[in-house]
């Protein structure tokens, strides 16, 4: 049976026990005293599994808005030089709120 790195992290302990004694791998010898997390890291090495998970942004041109980042972060810089505190402040919320809009659209 095929595991992704979620499922054997949801798994219970004991469940993964089982699988490791199913498996003849040099990652797993000793399963019976790692914790957890060293056990799903060990699984994973033993099945093939990349040991993290992948994030994507759905729904979003993640490298436009970067670059949104990027041109705010320049325009941030010449407000500081200039002490214009009104437009950091305006500056400084539109890229929090880019930087949110990229975090809620992770998935």
């Amino acid at each position: 049976m095929s595991f992704s790195y979620d499922q054997l992290k949801h798994t219970k302990i004991s469940d993964l026990r089982e699988i490791a004694a199913d498996l003849d791998h040099e990652a797993v010898q000793g399963y019976t005293q790692l914790r957890k997390d060293q056990l799903v890291k060990a699984l994973c090495t033993a099945l093939g599994i990349e040991a993290h998970e992948h994030h994507e942004v759905k729904g979003l041109n993640k490298s436009a808005i970067k670059k949104q980042i990027r041109e705010l972060k320049v325009q941030r810089d010449a407000a500081l030089v200039k002490h214009d505190h009104k437009e950091l402040k305006v500056i400084r919320r539109k890229i929090h709120r880019l930087k949110r809009s990229l975090h809620r659209a992770t998935v």
